[in-house]
């Protein structure tokens, strides 16, 4: 699998896990690991965009389609289960994931 598609599906999880976890028993109980949780979330999601119209922009449209439905059928998939107490970690090793093969997908 190409990293684009794969760099889509972690930042869309990592974003969708910090947007679901707005109880304060899902969140880091740290006050530094709440905020490291909550700004790689957002950044995720804010890479996630910026990587999708990027895909549109410079790519044949079917591999940004592709990506954008694997990602929602991922987040589909990840909410359904419901919410676990692990999320947090996952979401930040997500959104590092995903921020390490965006670079990749941009100098490819």
């Amino acid at each position: 699998m190409q990293p684009y598609i794969l760099a889509l599906m972690a930042l869309s999880l990592s974003g969708v896990i910090e947007a679901r976890c707005s109880t304060p028993g899902l969140r880091p109980e740290a006050a530094v690991a709440d905020n490291v949780f909550h700004i790689l979330g957002r950044a995720a999601f804010g890479f996630w965009l910026v990587l999708l119209a990027w895909g549109f922009w410079k790519m044949h449209w079917t591999l940004p389609v592709a990506g954008l439905v694997l990602s929602l059928g991922a987040n589909a998939l990840l909410v359904q289960r419901g919410a676990r107490p692990y999320w947090p970690g996952l979401s930040m090793g997500l959104a590092l994931i995903g921020f390490f093969l965006t670079t990749v997908a941009l100098s490819w």
